[in-house]
């Protein structure tokens, strides 16, 4: 019994043809027609297998191989939504390796001592919906189903019209099946295992994530006619602050990072000193008081920023959340069998958010890494060699075969 390693491959080439970009990239925003087509060809290999789906409250998609004895299902998955102009593994290996893993059982004719279950959440990207891993989130009992029905898009619309408009909008009550266990095969999205010349991640833990929109408000004002010590400026004021942010992972040392991804500056014309700018802070961080430190510090140059360019700050927070620790014995697990299948790994903490997460609230949890080129991901380049992406599902298969015959019992 074994992944079918070729099905697997033309399954991500033909995703990756739903909602391709000019540069070659996936654009399957959450919720849009392209998501529910990519959603739809899922849904149609899971039932090709026989397999049982449903659609939760969230629009969460799970598909299950029923075992000998039903009850809490071995869950793995990830999710198909994309940013912008992403790549085509980012998310998408996850789910259809899974799939390739219980539809193993099946081609095999052989039936699981436990359900097995794949998963497909919702708006993981967070690009349209704020925050990301919404749908992981809601599912794991994290925010409040109306409190994600009442999320407006970044195109005015709310989280549960787009649901309905797609007809994702589900019946199966959100959360109500507690997994066995949780598994994740993810690219890593970052350079480490390349540069350590290593072919597996054993992801024992998730950086805590902060995420802010600040807004500057300062005069709009005629760019050749206005002093600069007589300047309100936003947009310098929007700079101070990313010369800080750079600063401060500086300051608070390695293992903190800071981004700024969004700057919108209006009335953003080439003759006028910008009078507002809206913009988004990205801050991370494994240890958690490191990374409340670097929200302090971030506070601090707000405030300093303010006082001497003579500009109105407000903040909104957009997401928070604590760094997570992924379950040991699940974690060794991947380590040893790994080795024992002769592929060289290391444990490590994953710098990028993921479902898994969100899922380790309430099972025993894990992910698999496997190396990116040049750590590149979020982008049409990112890529990964066949061969890892095959060793990648056959230790998640591997992995999953333990569960199965008792290794959490």
């Amino acid at each position: 019994m074994n992944v079918n390693i070729i099905r697997m491959h033309e399954r991500i080439v033909a995703l990756s043809k739903i909602g391709m970009t000019q540069e070659g990239g996936s654009r399957r925003i959450a919720l849009t027609d392209a998501d529910k087509a990519g959603r739809e060809l899922l849904i149609s290999w899971m039932k090709q297998s026989k397999l049982e789906v449903q659609i939760d409250q969230v629009g969460n998609i799970f598909a299950t191989l029923k075992g000998k004895s039903s009850g809490q299902p071995i869950m793995m998955g990830s999710h198909i939504d994309t940013v912008g102009n992403g790549g085509h593994l980012d998310g998408c290996l996850g789910v259809i390796a899974a799939l390739e893993c219980v539809t193993a059982f099946v081609d095999s004719d052989v039936l699981p001592n436990h359900d097995l279950c794949v998963g497909i959440f919702t708006n993981e990207e967070g690009v349209r919906f704020v925050p990301d891993m919404l749908g992981s989130l809601v599912y794991a009992g994290g925010m409040d189903m109306e409190d994600a029905y009442n999320i407006v898009s970044t195109d005015g619309v709310t989280f549960k019209e787009e649901l309905i408009r797609t007809g994702y909008l589900g019946d199966m009550k959100c959360g109500s099946r507690v997994p066995h266990a949780f598994l994740e095969l993810h690219i890593e999205q970052g350079p480490i295992l390349e540069n350590k010349n290593i072919l597996i991640g054993a992801v024992d833990g998730v950086q805590g994530i902060s995420w802010t929109n600040v807004i500057f408000t300062g005069q709009s004002n005629h760019a050749g006619t206005t002093p600069m010590d007589m300047r309100h400026d936003a947009g310098y004021a929007a700079a101070r602050l990313i010369v800080a942010l750079r600063e401060i992972t500086a300051k608070i040392g390695a293992g903190q990072v800071a981004t700024v991804g969004v700057i919108k500056p209006a009335p953003n014309l080439i003759n006028v000193v910008p009078g507002k700018v809206s913009m988004t802070v990205d801050l991370r961080n494994s240890n958690e008081e490191k990374l409340k430190a670097a929200e302090a510090l971030f506070t601090e140059q707000l405030e300093k920023i303010c006082l001497e360019e003579g500009v109105v700050v407000s903040t909104e927070k957009l997401a928070r959340f604590e760094p997570v620790v992924f379950d040991e014995r699940l974690c060794d697990l991947i380590s040893k069998t790994a080795t024992a299948l002769g592929y060289s790994n290391m444990h490590m903490t994953s710098g990028a958010g993921h479902d898994a997460q969100m899922m380790a609230r309430i099972c025993p949890t894990a992910m698999i890494f496997v190396p990116s080129r040049s750590g590149i991901s979020h982008n049409p380049k990112e890529f990964t060699e066949s061969v890892q992406l095959n060793i990648g599902a056959e230790l998640l298969f591997e992995t999953l075969l333990k569960i199965d015959q008792g290794y959490l019992d």
